[in-house]
C-alpha cells in the first residue's frame, strides 16, 4: 500500500497528514478532502463554500479595518471583477472608495447571478 500523501494545495508543504477523513497541513493549517478531485482541492472558496473564479462579484460579509489607515470597508460592500491570486490574501480587487487591495476569501460571499 502506498502511504504517500499529496502536498498541501495552499502552500505546497510536504508535511501533510491525515486527520479522520481530511488531509491537514501543519504549516498553514489548510484542510482538504482526501477524495477531492485535484482541481477542487486548489479551488478558492468564499465564506459559505462557493467556488470563486476570476471576474466574479462578491460582497464583504463583515466590517474590515485596513491596516495603517482609519478606513473601514463596510459590510455589504459589493466588489466586482475579482482576480484570484496565490497567497494569504487570495483575492485581488478594486474596492469602491478604497482602491486596489487584497482580500481574504473567508470574508466575502459570492453574489448569485
Amino acid at each position: 500500500m502506498d502511504d504517500t500523501l499529496p502536498p498541501c494545495p495552499t502552500c505546497a508543504s510536504a508535511f501533510t497528514y491525515r486527520m479522520d477523513a481530511l488531509l491537514t497541513c501543519p504549516e498553514c493549517g489548510h484542510e482538504w478532502s482526501a477524495d477531492a478531485a485535484p482541481d477542487e482541492a486548489y479551488a478558492v472558496r468564499d465564506s459559505v463554500g462557493n467556488i470563486l473564479s476570476d471576474g466574479d462579484t462578491v460582497t464583504v460579509i463583515k466590517d474590515l479595518k485596513l491596516k495603517g489607515s482609519s478606513t473601514t470597508i463596510k459590510v455589504g460592500t459589493k466588489v466586482r471583477g475579482i482576480r484570484l491570486v496565490s497567497g494569504d490574501h487570495d483575492i485581488d480587487c478594486k474596492v469602491p472608495g478604497v482602491g486596489q487591495i487584497g482580500l481574504k476569501s473567508q470574508f466575502v460571499k459570492k453574489v448569485g447571478e
